[in-house]
C-alpha cells in the first residue's frame, strides 16, 4: 500500500461527513488484513493516532470499525506503536466519558487477543506487564463500578492466557483482588472470583497458600452471610480451576462448607455449598474420598428440600379417581412462587450427586442401596429444571454401571448384592415413577424420561420386557401430540428403536397394533430427520413382527400393507434428503426380506426401483446392501425381474474406486450366485469374471478374500465359467502367492477355491496342471548366494504354496500319494536346493495334518536328518513338518516326539516346537481334543519333567505348557 493511498485514507478519516469516515476506516481495515501490507515509521504513527482518535468519534459505527482495526494493526506495526496503543487505551479506561471507557475496554481486549501466545515473544511479555501494572493500580484506586468490572474482566483474560509471564505481578494482583471480594456490588465479586481462579493456574505455592489462608480466616469470621456466600463461591471456583492444588487444603476447608450447609434460612448459601461439594468431588477425587459419605448424606437430605410444597398430599390426590387433570395442573401453579429459591438447592444437590455417581465406581453397590431409591422417589419433582438434573444424575449412575459391568465376570454380575441385581429389582419402581410423566405436557420432562429409559436398556437389554404396557402409551402420546417438538419425536423414535433392537420380538406382539400407526405417521412426517428415524424404526419393526431366525405364531398380515405403502412412497420419491433415501432403500429391503412372500404381487412394481437406485451414484451403495438382504432371504423370492439387469451393473461396480462399494458388491454377487445362479446366463458370469483379476492383490487382502469366496461359489454353481481363468485370475493368484502378507482369512478363502477348482476337473486345470503352476516359483532356477541359502521369494510364500499344494493332494488322494513320495525323495536327496527342501518339508507337514502318512517308511528319517541341515529355515520347517505329521496319527508319531525330546537334548528346541504344533492343532475342535485325551498324561509328565530339570528352552516350554493347559 503506497504512502499516497494511506494519506488519502487518513484525510478522509478527518472528514466531517460520518459516511466518509466510515468508508475510509473500512478500507483501512481491508488493507490491514492483507499480508502484503508494509508501513513505514511515519505511516505507522499516523495510522495509530488516527485510529485512537476515532475511538472517541461521535458516530458509533465508526467507533466499532476503529476497534476492529486494532486487532490486525498489532501484527503490522512496531512494538513501540503497540505500546503506545495500549497505554492510550488504559488511560481512556479511567476517563470521565462512559462511551470512551467502554470502547477502550473492547479495544484493549482486542489487542490482547491478537498478541502472540508464545512465552518467548518479547512483545507479548512487554505488553502484558505494562497492562497488568496499570490495571492493578486502577482496580485498587477507582470507585467506579463499571471501570472495576471492565478491569477485572481484562485481568482475568490476561491471567488465563499469559499467567506464566506475569509471575512478578502475581502478589500485587492477588493483593488488589482480595479486597474486591467484599465489594458492595455482586457483579464485582463474581468478576473477582473469575480473576482469582485464573490466577491460581500459575501462582506460586506460597501465594496459593496465602490465598487459601485468607479464605479460611474469612470463613471463620463469618462477618455477614453475603460475604460468606462469596468466599464459598471462591473456594469452589478455585477447586474447579486448580483441584490438584486445592486437595492439600481440603481437610481445612471442608468442615467450614459443611457448617454453612446446615439448616439455615439461606437457600442461596446452601446452593453455593453444594456447588463447592460438586467441585471438590470432581477436581479433588483422592482427597475428598473420606468425605464422600457425608456429602452424599447432605445431598440426599437437601434434594428433598421443598418447604413450600406437600408431595404427600399430591400422592393422595393422584389415587383419587375423581380428581380432574386440569385441576391438578392448576394446583401445581398455585405452589409456584417467584421468591421460592429452594429449587436451586435441590438442583445443586442433584448435580452434586451426579458428580459423585459419575466418579465413584468402587461405591456402586452402596450407591444402589442408598442413592438410587432416593433419586427414583424424586422423579416426581415439581420443578422442570430440577427434574432434568435428577434424571441426569440417575443416567450418570446407569452409565457408571455399564462401565463397571462391562469389565465384570459372570460371578460378579450374579451377586445378590451386586449393582446389576439391585438395578433389576428397582426397575419396576423406576417404571412406576416414570410412566405417568411420559404423558405429561412438558417436553423436557418426556425427553428426560426417554433418555433415562434408553440408558437403562443399554445396561440391561431385556429389563423392560415386562413393562411395555406402561411405556407404549407414552410413546404413542409423544408421537401423536401436536405440541411435541421435532427433537421430542426424534428422541421417542430413537428410544423405540433401542427397545425393538434389544428386547425379544415376542414381547412386542401385544403392542404392535398400537405402534404401527404412529410409526407409519412418523414415516410420512414433513421433517426429514423424523422420517429418517422412523424408517429405521420401521426396519426393526419388520424384524419383530416376522422374525426369520425362529418360528412365530403372531399374525403379522394386517400390518404388512401399511408398512409397505408408507415405505414405498419414500422409496420412489426423488426430491428428498439423502439420508431418507438411503434409509428408505434399506427399510424396503428389510420389508421384502421378511415379508416378500406376502407381497409377491407387488414385486414387479417394487424391484425395478432398486435397479434405478443401483444406477444412481448417490444411492448405489445402499441399494447394493438392500438387494443383498433380499437375495439372501430364506423366502427365496422371485427375482427374475432384476437379476439380468443387475449383473452388468454389479460387474461395473467392481471397477469403481470405492472400497465400500466393491466389498458390498462382492458379497451381493456371492449371494446371488448361491441362490439365483440358475437365472444367470454365461454372459452374466463372464462379465463378472472379467472384473475379478484386478481385485486379487496384496494391497487389500479383504477384497481378495471376498473375491476368492465369490470364485468358489461360481465354481460350484457354473464351473464352465472358470475355463478362462488362466488368462487373468490364475496369474493374479500366482502373483499373490509370492506375497509375504498372504495369510489368515484371505489364504483360507484361496484354499477353498483351489479345492473347488481341482474337483471341477476342467480341461487344462487338472491336478497336475494346477500343481505345476503353483510350484513353479519353487522349482524354477533362482540365483543362489555363496552359502546356498537365498530363496527366490519371501519364506512366507513357501508356507502359502505348501498349503495350496496340500489342498490339492488331500482333494485328489490318488495323485497325492505320488506327490508325497516325490517330496520325500527330494528331501532325501543331497542335491536338492534349499528352496525345494523347504517347500517339501512344509508341504509334507500340511498334507500330514489331514492324511495319515505313517505308511511312508522313510518319512521320520528324512525329517530327523533335516534337523541337522545348515539352514535355520530348513530346520524350522522340519520341526513344523514333524508336528503336523504327528497330528495326522497321534498313536504312531506322538510317542516318538516325546521320546526324542528326552533323548536328544541338542534338538529339544526344535522338538518342543513340534510338540507345540501338535497341541495347537489338537485344540482346534472338540473332536480333536477328544482324540488327544489318551495322550494327556504322557505329554503332561514329559513337560513337567523337563520343566523341573531346568530345561534351557524355558520360553518354548512355557508356551507348550500354557497351550496344553488350555486344551486339557
Amino acid at each position: 500500500m503506497s504512502h499516497y493511498h494511506i494519506s488519502s485514507l487518513l484525510e478522509k478519516m478527518k472528514s466531517s461527513d460520518k459516511d466518509f469516515r466510515f468508508m475510509a476506516t473500512n478500507d483501512l481495515m481491508g488493507e490491514l488484513q492483507r499480508d502484503s501490507i508494509k508501513l513505514d515509521d511515519e505511516s505507522e504513527r499516523q495510522v495509530v493516532q488516527m485510529l485512537l482518535k476515532l475511538l472517541d468519534d461521535k458516530n458509533g459505527e465508526v467507533q466499532n470499525l476503529a476497534v476492529k482495526c486494532l486487532g490486525p494493526l498489532v501484527g503490522k506495526v512496531k512494538d513501540t506503536q503497540v505500546e503506545f496503543v495500549v497505554d492510550t487505551l488504559c488511560a481512556n479506561m479511567v476517563s470521565g466519558k462512559e462511551q470512551l471507557r467502554d470502547i477502550s475496554s473492547i479495544g484493549l481486549k482486542t489487542v490482547i487477543a491478537e498478541l502472540p501466545t508464545s512465552a518467548a515473544s518479547p512483545l507479548a511479555t512487554n505488553i502484558c506487564r505494562r497492562v497488568t501494572g496499570k490495571l492493578t493500580h486502577t482496580v485498587t484506586k477507582t470507585d467506579d463500578v463499571s471501570v472495576q468490572l471492565e478491569v477485572l474482566e481484562i485481568l482475568g483474560d490476561l491471567l488465563t492466557k499469559y499467567g506464566g509471564l506475569l509471575q512478578s505481578f502475581h502478589a500485587a494482583i492477588q493483593s488488589a483482588l482480595l479486597p474486591q471480594l467484599t465489594s458492595s456490588r455482586m457483579a464485582v465479586r463474581k468478576r473477582t472470583i473469575i480473576a482469582l481462579s485464573s490466577l491460581v493456574h500459575s501462582s506460586s505455592s506460597a501465594l496459593f497458600a496465602e490465598l487459601i489462608d485468607h479464605l479460611l480466616v474469612e470463613l471463620t469470621r463469618n462477618k455477614s452471610r453475603s460475604t460468606t456466600r462469596t468466599y464459598i463461591q471462591c473456594a469452589a471456583a478455585i477447586s474447579r480451576a486448580a483441584g490438584h492444588r486445592m486437595g492439600e487444603y481440603l481437610a481445612k476447608i471442608f468442615p467450614h462448607v459443611v457448617t454453612y450447609c446446615q439448616p439455615v434460612d439461606d437457600d442461596e448459601l446452601r446452593e453455593y455449598c453444594l456447588q463447592a461439594f460438586e467441585a471438590f468431588v470432581s477436581r479433588c477425587p483422592k482427597e475428598v474420598t473420606p468425605h464422600v459419605p457425608q456429602i452424599i448424606d447432605i445431598c440426599l437430605d437437601l434434594i428433598t428440600y421443598d418447604p413450600n410444597y406437600n408431595y404427600d398430599s399430591e400422592d393422595e390426590q393422584e389415587t383419587m379417581e375423581t380428581e380432574d387433570v386440569e385441576e391438578e395442573a392448576e394446583s401445581d401453579e398455585d405452589y409456584s412462587d417467584d421468591d421460592d429459591m429452594s429449587w436451586k438447592v435441590r438442583r445443586a444437590a442433584a448435580k452434586c450427586l451426579s458428580a459423585v455417581l459419575g466418579s465413584r465406581p468402587e461405591m456402586l453397590a452402596d450407591l444402589y442401596k442408598t442413592v438410587s431409591p432416593k433419586l427414583i422417589s424424586r422423579f416426581k419433582e415439581r420443578e422442570e429444571n430440577v427434574k432434568a438434573d435428577v434424571f441426569a444424575a440417575y443416567i450418570a449412575l446407569l452409565q457408571q454401571t455399564k462401565l463397571v459391568t462391562s469389565r465384570a465376570t459372570e460371578d460378579d454380575l450374579s451377586q445378590s448384592e451386586g449393582p446389576i441385581v439391585m438395578l433389576q429389582t428397582q426397575t419396576p419402581q423406576i417404571v412406576r415413577s416414570i410412566h405417568k410423566q411420559l404423558t405429561e405436557k412438558s417436553v423436557k420432562t418426556r425427553q428426560g424420561c426417554f433418555s433415562l429409559l434408553t440408558q437403562l436398556v443399554s445396561v440391561l437389554p431385556g429389563v423392560l420386557g415386562d413393562h411395555l404396557g406402561a411405556i407404549v402409551p407414552g410413546i404413542q402420546f409423544s408421537l401423536n401430540d401436536r405440541s411435541s417438538t421435532s427433537n421430542m419425536k426424534i428422541d421417542t423414535l430413537t428410544f423405540l428403536h433401542v427397545l425393538l433392537t434389544n428386547l425379544p420380538s415376542s414381547v412386542f406382539h401385544l403392542h404392535v397394533v398400537n405402534l404401527v400407526p404412529v410409526v407409519v405417521n412418523a414415516v410420512g412426517d414433513s421433517f426429514y430427520k423424523i422420517t429418517s428415524e422412523a424408517l429405521l424404526v420401521t426396519q426393526q419393526l419388520v424384524r419383530v413382527i416376522r422374525p426369520l431366525d425362529h418360528e412365530s405364531s403372531f399374525d403379522f398380515h394386517p400390518f404388512v400393507n401399511p408398512l409397505f405403502k408408507c415405505t414405498l412412497v419414500r422409496l420412489k420419491a426423488a426430491d428428498i434428503d439423502q439420508e431418507v433415501k438411503e434409509r428408505a432403500i434399506a427399510c424396503m429391503g428389510q420389508i421384502l426380506t421378511n415379508l416378500g412372500d406376502v407381497l409377491a404381487y407387488e414385486l414387479t412394481s417394487c424391484l425395478p426401483v432398486f435397479i434405478d437406485r443401483l444406477r444412481n451414484e448417490i444411492t448405489r451403495l445402499a441399494a447394493v446392501k438392500a438387494v443383498s438382504m433380499i437375495a439372501g432371504s430364506p423366502l427365496r423370492l422371485d427375482l427374475n425381474a432384476i437379476v439380468s439387469s443387475a449383473m452388468p451393473l454389479l460387474a461395473s461396480f467392481l471397477r469403481k474406486n470405492n472400497r465400500a462399494l466393491r466389498l458390498a458388491t462382492l458379497e451381493l454377487l456371492r449371494v446371488l450366485v448361491t441362490n439365483y445362479g440358475s437365472l444367470m446366463s454365461g454372459d452374466d458370469f463372464d462379465s463378472v469374471m472379467r472384473e475379478l483379476p484386478p481385485l486379487i492383490s496384496e494391497s487389500d487382502l479383504h477384497v481378495s478374500q471376498l473375491t476368492f469366496s465369490l470364485l468358489t461359489t461360481i465354481a460350484g454353481a457354473n464351473k464352465t465359467s472358470l475355463t478362462k481363468i488362466r488368462e487373468g485370475v490364475l496369474p493374479a493368484i500366482l502373483n499373490l502367492l509370492k506375497s509375504a502378507l498372504l495369510q489368515g482369512g484371505a489364504l483360507s478363502a484361496l484354499l477353498l477355491f483351489l479345492r473347488q477348482l481341482v474337483l471341477a476337473a476342467l480341461p487344462g486345470l487338472g491336478f497336475s496342471d494346477l500343481l505345476k503352476l503353483l510350484t513353479d516359483t519353487v522349482y524354477s532356477p533362482i540365483p543362489m548366494s555363496p552359502t546356498g541359502t537365498t530363496f527366490g521369494v519371501h519364506k512366507q510364500a513357501f508356507h502359502s504354496v505348501a498349503k495350496c499344494s496340500a489342498v490339492l493332494c488331500v482333494a485328489c488322494p490318488d495323485e497325492g500319494i505320488a506327490v508325497v513320495n516325490q517330496l520325500v525323495a527330494e528331501i532325501k536327496s543331497k542335491d536338492t536346493a534349499d528352496s525345494v527342501r523347504l517347500y517339501a518339508l512344509l508341504s509334507l507337514g500340511e498334507i500330514g495334518k489331514d492324511v495319515d502318512l505313517s505308511g511312508q517308511p522313510e518319512l521320520l528319517t528324512v525329517i530327523e536328518d533335516s534337523f541337522l541341515h545348515s539352514s535355520e529355515e530348513v530346520k524350522s520347517a522340519a520341526s513344523h513338518a514333524l508336528g503336523n505329521v504327528s497330528s495326522g496319527n497321534l498313536a504312531k508319531f506322538l510317542p516318538f516326539v516325546l521320546q526324542e525330546i528326552e533323548a536328544q537334548p541338542k534338538r529339544q528346541y526344535l522338538l518342543l516346537h513340534s510338540l507345540k504344533e501338535v497341541i495347537t492343532r489338537q485344540s482346534g475342535s472338540p473332536s480333536s481334543v477328544d482324540a488327544f485325551k489318551p495322550f494327556v498324561n504322557s505329554v503332561w509328565w514329559g513337560l513337567n519333567l523337563m520343566f523341573c530339570s531346568c530345561c534351557v528352552q524355558t520360553a518354548v516350554l512355557c508356551v507348550c505348557l500354557s497351550t496344553y493347559v488350555f486344551v486339557s
